[in-house]
């Protein structure tokens, strides 16, 4: 081949092999909390964890929508839009394990979206524990060392995917327990 074809060669590849090598080294890097897709709630819709959170603090929830606990949505809009600009985020994955997210999804996200107005990311319905626990929540049982006990516990993890604090459902999203533990991560 002639020096012309080599370099039109490499211009055709280049970017696809650039694309390939920064993809798996974002993956490579990835916490192993953030492996993976999620599908979001009440939708087709798939976001990858990686690329949405890799970097952030992190409020891993897993909430309910028949719970006593339910009204801790407001809080935890609260906090989602009080350090949203700071790379923070809430993250909640509804489950019914505990028999308190009864009915579909659609049921699930009036209350979310429509009675509380969470703008902050929710996850399709999934187990949280067990067998069948979602892979986040497998990882976060590793790391913690418990599982939650209830719905509406909370584990605070690091901008490195680390758990640095777990929140039983009796604590506020506001309290100043949380809220301070959080502003030592950002």
């Amino acid at each position: 081949m002639s020096r012309f074809s080599h370099h039109t060669l490499i211009k055709l590849f280049a970017p696809a092999l650039l694309g390939l090598f920064s993809s798996n080294a974002v993956a490579s890097s990835c916490p192993d909390i953030l492996n993976g897709e999620q599908r979001l709630l009440n939708s087709t819709e798939t976001i990858n964890l990686c690329e949405e959170f890799k970097g952030k603090t992190l409020l891993v929830v897993n909430t309910a929508s028949q719970c006593g606990f339910t009204g801790q949505y407001k809080e935890l809009e609260e906090l989602h839009q009080k350090f949203n600009q700071q790379d923070f985020a809430v993250i909640g994955f509804p489950s019914n394990d505990f028999r308190q997210d009864r009915g579909s999804e659609e049921q699930t996200a009036k209350i979310c979206y429509l009675d509380y107005g969470v703008t902050f990311p929710m996850m399709g319905r999934s187990s949280i524990k067990g067998a069948d626990a979602n892979p986040v929540f497998t990882k976060i049982s590793q790391q913690a060392g418990i599982t939650p006990k209830w719905n509406f516990y909370k584990f605070l993890i690091n901008k490195d995917g680390k758990v640095v604090g777990t929140f039983p459902s009796t604590t506020s999203p506001m309290s100043s327990t949380l809220v301070n533990a959080i502003q030592d991560q950002l």
